[in-house]
């Protein structure tokens, strides 16, 4: 899957409805510029995109400031938030997935109830316990990973991520039972997006669609 469209519909579900430059803005402030394909072009066509397909209403509100079309609001529809939720879910559980695709998933993550996000995770470990069963189906790690050449690195390596993402994800599952955080249905959330009018110190500078 792609990281895009999560952190799309995620940013717009913040806001309940929200302008393209807004969507970037928020992107931009989270750095997910620098951690995923999340550049302005391909920010301003997914929400095209997905109104076309049903998952954005789009309002025309206003005339651009720069003379051009009518300013455009989206919201999410009925069937963008199961789509939000789906890739939600997905993000968290997959371990196949580049790290993009994790990052947006946790940046969301409070978007659930605590107990759906332990389970989730908890998924996510028995993936990655069956993804290195999987590799030490052929190679023993106690070997070492000179007993397959230097190709045996490349098994070691899938290893050792599976391991280090595991206890990675168990000390995140150990938090969240703990109590960190607050999430669906606990009270008022974290607010991560800048206030109207907010410089944005990670701004990337202007594109031909903002005032769109």
């Amino acid at each position: 899957m792609s990281a895009i469209r999560l952190l799309v519909l995620g940013a717009v579900r913040q806001h309940g409805r929200a302008h393209g430059y807004q969507v970037r803005n928020d992107l931009e402030f989270w750095g997910a510029h620098e951690w995923s394909n999340a550049k302005p072009g391909s920010i301003y066509h997914a929400l095209k995109q997905m109104a076309k397909e049903g998952l954005l209403l789009a309002h025309e509100v206003a005339p651009s400031t720069a003379g051009g079309p009518p300013r455009v609001e989206y919201e999410m529809t009925d069937r963008g938030t199961g789509e939000y939720l789906t890739l939600l879910r997905q993000a968290l559980t997959s371990y196949d997935q580049k790290t993009d695709v994790l990052s947006a998933g946790i940046g969301f993550i409070v978007d659930l109830p605590r107990e759906e996000a332990v389970a989730l995770l908890e998924e996510r470990i028995e993936r990655l316990r069956q993804w290195r069963a999987s590799a030490t189906e052929y190679y023993t790690p106690e070997g070492g990973p000179g007993q397959l050449g230097h190709i045996g690195e490349i098994m070691n390596m899938w290893v050792h991520s599976a391991d280090s993402e595991a206890a990675w994800t168990r000390g995140l599952i150990d938090r969240i039972e703990g109590g960190a955080y607050t999430f669906a249905g606990e009270g008022e959330p974290f607010v991560g997006v800048l206030a109207e009018g907010q410089p944005n110190p990670y701004a990337t500078g202007p594109h031909p669609e903002d005032t769109l």
